[in-house]
């Protein structure tokens, strides 16, 4: 009955990472949620989750309040619920077990925190931060003009080859969560800044299609870890160290569309939100500037 259990986890990976495109990292968080839930019922419980249709509504409450008193955030509370819940759907449809003790469980209210950002008047002493006379400098100097005028994740970023980016109608491919595709249009500034970095490389926007458009060490693709780590550098003196991450580049560039009267329907599209939910996050940035927008299109809005 063990093995059976572990097979139907292994299933539910399987399902979410080839057949719903998730990602490997949300693959990862999905079997860490899981086995974190199993610890708990054999610990607490004094049961062995040979068999899943054990599990009852009471249990998962009781593993979301231990979460609470282990000290756990209400967000990563949520994303445990969130994998119960999504892994519970999958035994319905798969027939293993005939009801889902999920559903009737609320997800924990997470507050969302106002981004952190960069000031446009911060933008170009941020831009002229890194040694342009060096080649990781250049390099540097193209990640942060791209991440400011696509505001791309930064796992979306390293993941860019060269025939990604379209050097006659500036547009770049990106490939987002959930394997899904999307168009994000950049300027001449990113453009120049990657054609600098590439022409010190020796390369061009019409070489190999498949080659990265980032390296690290040597001729390999430049690690998630990397990027991290230079963008602090950068970040750190302009907006502190909480805030010194490659995403305060995609707040800013979220922040600043809206700042200049950009749709926020348009400004989730270009961030590849699933959600508007998500995109309204950058109202709270600037709640007069929307009071402005308000005024001005709403018919009694004066």
């Amino acid at each position: 009955m063990i093995k059976n259990r572990k097979n139907n986890i292994d299933d539910f990976l399987s399902y979410v990472q080839y057949e719903r495109g998730y990602s490997k990292h949300t693959t990862i968080a999905y079997r860490n949620d899981l086995n974190h839930f199993i610890n708990f019922c054999r610990n607490y419980f004094s049961k062995q989750l040979n068999d899943f249709s054990m599990v009852d509504r009471k249990m998962i409450r009781q593993f979301l309040g231990h979460e609470y008193e282990q000290g756990r955030s209400p967000k990563t509370v949520s994303r445990r619920l969130a994998t119960l819940k999504s892994f519970f759907k999958y035994l319905v449809q798969a027939e293993i077990v005939s009801n889902n003790p999920t559903i009737h469980v609320k997800t924990p209210k997470v507050s969302k925190n106002i981004p952190t950002f960069v000031h446009e008047r911060w933008i170009e002493t941020l831009m002229d931060s890194p040694d342009t006379s060096t080649l990781i400098g250049l390099r540097d100097k193209a990640i942060i003009e791209l991440f400011y005028a696509t505001g791309v994740r930064l796992s979306e970023l390293v993941a860019l080859n060269i025939g990604s980016v379209d050097p006659v109608t500036k547009l770049l491919k990106v490939m987002g969560k959930g394997r899904k595709e999307r168009i994000v249009p950049f300027g001449d500034k990113a453009k120049d800044s990657i054609e600098n970095y590439l022409n010190g490389r020796e390369q061009s926007l019409m070489s190999n299609q498949d080659t990265p458009l980032f390296f690290g060490r040597g001729n390999n693709r430049i690690s998630v870890r990397t990027v991290a780590r230079r963008m602090e550098q950068y970040l750190k003196p302009i907006v502190g160290k909480d805030g010194a991450s490659p995403h305060t580049l995609r707040h800013t560039f979220g922040t600043h569309l809206l700042d200049n009267d950009a749709d926020i329907r348009v400004i989730q599209e270009l961030l590849g939100h699933s959600s508007i939910s998500s995109t309204q996050i950058y109202t709270k940035v600037n709640p007069k500037k929307m009071k402005e927008i308000y005024k001005i299109s709403h018919p009694h809005g004066s």
